[in-house]
């Protein structure tokens, strides 16, 4: 059987622009490796299961919006493509962080402590978000490359950016903010079990790791491995490696946390289709592994593949 593969993206969101990026590297990565594998850049998913139709399958880097909720998931578990990546429950969970967190707290995995505003009555909710203490981080509910984060330290400052993200977002959550390191844990299934790749700490030269420190060279520092010691990283990677079995994740998430100044590692967020352009942390925490780019990208498609079903 010919085999062939579409690498999906573009998409929708905001992170559109990252996940044109991500798709060009991982396209020119499996041509590489000798696939036969076209670019899909999408800008409206009309039509999408026709174009999809042709291909054996799919690898899907379309971050945010549809392309990461569970929604392609879903279309593509439908047509029966095998696609790299969580399937459609682990991909809505991951990307709702409302659910995530309950989830965290259900199995006692330690998470900031946080509110969320669904929408409605926006100053009641600010009063019981103050309790929290400041600083707070407000987030929206489901977005992801920090869009829409923001930092707030003072009482009066608080009104402002939550109507700023109840209309711009609808529902948000509001977090307290954890003083520490920003530590993010790329898991991935090389094999049977899901593997903690080396850790990375991210040391921004702005207030927090937003999306100009994400994307810009040289606006943030980025340490692979992470300088922690034995106990920490082991602890933070195994509190990672729980968060990823916990929501249902397949082939490869990324988990962000905060090691704080108290020690534990606490979980923020699961990006299940992380990023994968020339400065992103996925890759870099493979190539610390010793998987260089364009095998990381041969390994997840082969695993996509190795669902077909066996005649």
């Amino acid at each position: 059987m010919r085999v062939t593969v579409a690498v999906l993206c573009g998409g929708t969101s905001a992170e559109r622009e990252i996940s044109l990026r991500s798709g060009r590297n991982v396209h020119a990565a499996l041509l590489r490796k000798g696939w036969d594998a076209d670019l899909l850049e999408i800008a409206t998913f009309d039509g999408l299961p026709q174009r999809l139709a042709p291909y054996t399958g799919i690898f899907n880097i379309l971050h945010g919006g549809p392309g990461e909720d569970g929604t392609i998931q879903l279309l593509l578990d439908l047509m029966g493509k095998p696609y790299v990546g969580s399937g459609p429950l682990a991909s809505a969970l991951a990307m709702n962080k409302p659910e995530a967190k309950r989830a965290f707290q259900g199995k006692g995995l330690p998470t900031p402590p946080w509110l969320h505003f669904p929408g409605g009555g926006l100053e009641d909710f600010l009063r019981k978000v103050e309790e929290l203490g400041f600083p707070l981080v407000l987030k929206p509910r489901r977005e992801g490359s920090s869009v829409g984060v923001r930092i707030v330290r003072e009482r009066d400052e608080l009104a402002a950016a939550g109507a700023e993200l109840a209309q711009r977002f609808g529902g948000f959550l509001a977090e307290k903010y954890i003083p520490g390191r920003e530590i993010t844990a790329a898991v991935l299934e090389r094999r049977d079990d899901p593997e903690v790749l080396p850790l990375v700490e991210l040391r921004p030269k702005r207030e927090f790791f937003d999306w100009v420190a994400k994307y810009t060279p040289g606006a943030c520092e980025v340490l692979c491995p992470a300088p922690l010691t034995a106990e920490e990283a082991e602890h933070a990677a195994e509190i990672a490696r729980k968060a990823y079995i916990l929501l249902g994740c397949r082939d490869l998430a990324r988990v962000d946390l905060r090691l704080g100044e108290d020690g534990v590692p606490y979980l923020l967020e699961i990006n299940t289709l992380p990023g994968m352009t020339e400065l992103s942390l996925f890759p870099r925490a493979a190539a610390a592994a010793g998987i260089p780019y364009d095998d990381l990208v041969d390994l997840l498609m082969r695993r996509a593949l190795s669902r077909l079903p066996q005649s």
